[in-house]
């Protein structure tokens, strides 16, 4: 091929894409970082980018984590270092950020309906310490 051989590869210059914007069209209105309202983004915005946990959705189920942390709660422990030490090998996590997943889960509704009773028995001791600050 020579360097004055038009690249067979290539678009031809005279024939237009069928998917490129019309310049002829204007865009439509799209929100820019200003704009305020329902569709605005930004530190108020909710959604998968917004700050803050996000709910799963109505239908979602319980993880096979945060099952496993209520079965860890749901057991009786002779000690807290036993409850530690199983909460480290069985979940491969920290003791902080168990609990931490654990308080998460007493004000989810779907660990309400997994197991009624041990959420609600955590939710009063929860409470309970609270009232005593």
């Amino acid at each position: 091929m020579t360097a004055d051989a038009p690249d067979p590869d290539a678009p031809d210059p005279d024939v237009s894409d069928p998917d490129a914007p019309d310049p002829d069209v204007s865009a439509p209105d799209v929100p820019g970082p200003d704009a305020e309202g329902p569709d605005a983004e930004g530190p108020d915005a909710e959604g998968p980018d917004a700050e803050g946990p996000v709910a799963p959705g109505p239908d979602a189920a319980l993880s096979d984590q945060e099952r496993a942390v209520l079965a860890v709660e749901r057991q009786s422990w002779p000690g807290p270092g036993a409850k530690e030490r199983a909460i480290r090998e069985r979940l491969g996590m920290s003791p902080v950020r168990y609990f931490q997943l654990l308080n998460a889960l007493l004000d989810d509704r779907r660990a309400l309906e997994e197991d009624p009773v041990t959420v609600n028995r955590l939710r009063r001791v929860r409470d309970a310490r609270r009232d005593r600050r």
